[in-house]
């Protein structure tokens, strides 16, 4: 390691005084003024992340779906998968040392890390539309070439896009063409082929008018144009020409506000979705003929994508298992329908898409989705081998139609993360193949009225959950208070959890009316007030 190179570039990103910040699920976060100094580190990091694992790692700047005053970054792993969780420990050490530690630092985690700085590295870098997106990946490139390694700038790219590259790369072209080139070609090739089964022709099916957050979406999409089909006929909207990314509009702000974007005119019974800023979320939504807005969130995708799934599988007969994971948040109503009327198993797991990700690799075919509109879905190498070799030996022309359907859907879905232009293309061909309107769909079932709120605590910690955080083993009283509070309403339930990222308790809660979803939020958020360290002035109704 040269030191001396190490001080330059070091003293050129310093680290402000008493800035502290935490790698998390979506890598850091945070005004993008404050990033410079941890963007060349999370440069070293993925550097020596490369060398431990003689492979090549992405890092990604973005921040998503938050203001365009913000940005962030994350590393992905060899698959296309996200940090592992002992290096989130190494990039939270690394970004808060102070200037003199920074080499000692470095050392501890080769000697902990086992790596060899002697030997090569590659990453592959990406970022999204944000005006401090370019300065700040210039420091990544810094923090790479101090320790000696080779990388790609492939400039700006939807998150999902990098993650495909880094997989690609690994796999020797196994996964794909690690391109954009690659990327829009293989998903528009599965995309045709799978549509050509279908048997009905709802020319009028294949509008879709999409709210692109004012992101890299736009961008994105804009190039994959030439690559559909005629049929397809897509209309972009907040393209990011007028206004600032993520204001206003997008998948987060559709989801949390249950209202349609701003900048994108609704017509009664128009399908209708949004991105999130770099795309790797995707919420639907129409409005009916008497005006009232509908969403479909990423539990009816789920739902949807499962119910497709699994004729597929009934019809290619190899007792393949299949699963869908989802979160404490999933409605209770998608739960109960994919449990009882389709008779897939559902297991809920913690918060976080690492968590549903881990779980859904169990199964052949693992189908996640949080109910922001982030997933995918997951097929084992055993399922996918045995379902290619269906389509290359089956005499059986039914069964060989269908595993040629699940063929295209395994080369369409994006399974290194949740794409939303993968997603998107997913649904559209399902919608198409079982003839479906957007307000069938949304018919499938009637979700649960529902209230998230957040109290604001004096230490987040004193809260711990257990069951995938259904239940709160700590403060004591609190889960028993919780539990008399939901019996006084049907068809309801409620959980606590603290956030990941600031000092607050999230509260969720449904039952049979929104009357009722409120009233119990309420009651429990003032029990967490008062069993947890509220601060401030107790929960106003």
């Amino acid at each position: 390691m040269d030191s001396e190179a190490l001080r330059k570039y070091s003293a050129l990103h310093p680290k402000p005084a008493g800035l502290t910040l935490q790698y998390g699920t979506a890598g850091f976060r945070s005004k993008a003024e404050q990033l410079d100094h941890i963007v060349f580190r999370m440069g070293l990091l993925a550097t020596l992340r490369s060398k431990a694992v003689t492979a090549t790692i992405g890092i990604m700047v973005t921040a998503s779906h938050n203001p365009e005053e913000d940005n962030g970054v994350k590393l992905v792993d060899p698959l296309g998968e996200m940090l592992h969780p002992s290096w989130e420990e190494y990039a939270t050490q690394l970004a808060n040392a102070e200037e003199q530690e920074l080499q000692k630092v470095i050392t501890e985690i080769c000697q902990k890390a086992a790596v060899n700085l002697h030997k090569d590295a590659s990453v592959f870098i990406g970022r999204d539309t944000r005006p401090s997106s370019k300065k700040l990946s210039q420091s990544v490139i810094d923090g790479i070439q101090v320790l000696g390694g080779q990388y790609h700038d492939y400039g700006l790219v939807t998150t999902p896009q990098l993650h495909y590259m880094v997989c690609c790369q690994n796999t020797q072209g196994q996964y794909g063409k690690a391109t954009l080139e690659g990327y829009y070609e293989k998903l528009s090739k599965a995309f045709i082929e799978l549509i050509k089964q279908s048997h009905c022709s709802g020319e009028s099916q294949r509008h879709l008018k999409i709210d692109c957050a004012n992101g890299i979406g736009a961008l994105k999409l804009s190039e994959m144009k030439p690559y559909f089909p005629q049929e397809v006929l897509i209309h972009i909207y907040n393209d990011g020409t007028k206004e600032k990314l993520n204001h206003l509009c997008g998948a987060d702000f559709v989801k949390v506000h249950q209202k349609p974007p701003v900048g994108l005119d609704m017509k009664p019974n128009e399908r209708c979705c949004s991105f999130d800023g770099d795309a790797d979320r995707i919420v639907y939504y129409y409005k009916d003929t008497a005006g009232h807005f509908h969403l479909i969130d990423g539990d009816k995708i789920a739902t949807l994508i499962s119910i497709f799934l699994k004729e597929l599988l009934a019809k290619v007969k190899q007792n393949l298992k299949m699963a869908v994971v989802q979160t404490a948040y999933a409605n209770g109503n998608s739960t109960r329908y994919l449990q009882e009327t389709l008779q897939v198993p559902v297991h809920c797991v913690k918060t976080g898409v690492k968590h549903l990700h881990h779980k859904a690799q169990e199964f052949d075919v693992g189908v996640y989705f949080e109910a922001n509109g982030h997933g995918t879905v997951l097929f084992s190498e055993a399922a996918e081998t045995k379902i290619r070799q269906l389509v290359k030996e089956e005499k059986d022309d039914e069964k060989r139609e269908a595993a040629k359907m699940l063929e295209n859907v395994i080369d369409l879905i994006n399974q290194t993360v949740g794409d939303a232009v993968s997603d998107m293309l997913v649904i559209e061909a399902i919608l198409a193949l079982k003839g479906l309107t957007v307000q069938q769909w949304d018919a499938l079932y009637a979700d649960l009225p529902n209230r998230l709120l957040k109290v604001q605590v004096a230490d987040r910690r004193v809260i711990d959950t257990t069951d995938a955080e259904r239940r709160a083993l700590t403060p004591p009283g609190l889960q028993e208070k919780i539990d008399a509070l939901v019996k006084k309403y049907k068809l309801s339930r409620a959980f606590v959890r603290p956030s990941g990222t600031e000092d607050v308790v999230r509260i969720y809660a449904e039952a049979d009316t929104q009357e009722n979803a409120d009233a119990l939020a309420h009651e429990v958020s003032l029990a967490v007030f008062h069993l947890a360290g509220g601060k401030g002035a107790p929960p106003q109704l």
